[in-house]
């Protein structure tokens, strides 16, 4: 099968190959020459045969709006885009109807692997209608891990089912990430642990905490024991976000993805305001000891 992919990143790149391992033809674009494959995203359609299917593999927004509205234009009936990037869910019904007035198909993939994808394979969660998922079929079994295909890979919906599916997916992401960081820190600030590496290492077979991710944090611990060399500003995505979003929307109580949200923004901060304004109040009601600004620090201390 013939695949035009449009963005050639630190997954798209990988994803590439894992395809053309598996005996089909990519053609790439990127905006870096150096591993691009075509000189414009008009070349790339350009070497492509009717009908065609094309990946977009680009950050999530507007460079991803704007790529399928070029598509939109570029394309003909009868051809396919599949989104692959973290669009938000909302996004996907408008590109859909958008191409779908000139006859070109859609699909929304959430794809989850990261750069261990290439080797591993990617887990798949799409969208779209039944025809247009089984036209790319050969891809999505190229990209996604070895094993019965129910295990790695969903046609989770209709359009924008694929994205929320995905969305969902980081927000847990995000909760299992906390609680793995919350433990190493306990682990840590306690005097009996004397390894902490080696005792989380020892939850990587037989308990019940095991997990690809606790396998990661692993590694981390191997290179750097206490992971002095990092800061803890955590960034995010936008999929948290929109998942604690659509909790609220649904009335569903999400307790741990929330404050795994809400731990990143905290980390992002070097002086909490509110943490300031905690301070402030136990300092007025119980004269409890305060560390000011300035050169020094405490006021003393005071119990009540």
């Amino acid at each position: 099968m013939q695949l035009g992919l449009v963005g050639l990143g630190k997954m798209g790149f990988n994803m590439r190959e894992r395809i053309r391992r598996a005996g089909h033809e990519v053609v790439g674009y990127d905006r870096n020459p150096e591993v691009s494959d075509a000189d414009s995203l008009a070349d790339m359609v350009g070497k492509l045969a009717a009908p065609r299917v094309v990946w977009v593999m680009v950050p999530a927004g507007d460079i991803t709006r704007q790529t399928i509205a070029e598509l939109g234009d570029l394309l003909e009936p009868g051809d396919l885009v599949i989104d692959g990037g973290n669009s938000r869910f909302t996004d996907d019904e408008v590109n859909a109807e958008a191409l779908g007035g000139k006859g070109i198909g859609y699909v929304d993939a959430g794809v989850s692997g990261g750069v261990w994808g290439l080797e591993n394979g990617y887990g798949l969660m799409v969208g779209g209608d039944a025809e247009h998922v089984e036209r790319a079929m050969p891809i999505f079994d190229a990209l996604r891990p070895e094993g019965p295909r129910e295990e790695g890979f969903a046609h989770a919906g209709s359009v924008g089912a694929g994205h929320f599916a995905k969305m969902v997916h980081n927000g847990i992401e995000y909760g299992l990430m906390q609680a793995y960081a919350e433990g190493f820190e306990l682990l840590e600030a306690s005097k009996l642990v004397q390894d902490v590496p080696a005792t989380i290492k020892a939850w990587q077979r037989g308990t019940v905490v095991r997990s690809w991710l606790l396998d990661l944090l692993v590694r981390a611990l191997e290179s750097d024991p206490e992971l002095d060399d990092l800061r803890g500003h955590v960034e995010d995505s936008g999929e948290g976000r929109w998942t604690v979003e659509e909790a609220i929307k649904h009335a569903v109580p999400a307790p741990v993805i929330s404050a795994a949200l809400f731990a990143r923004f905290a980390s992002r901060q070097e002086d909490s305001p509110a943490m300031r304004a905690v301070a402030a109040l136990r300092n007025q009601f119980g004269g409890h000891a305060v560390q000011t600004a300035g050169p020094s620090s405490g006021s003393g201390t005071t119990q009540s």
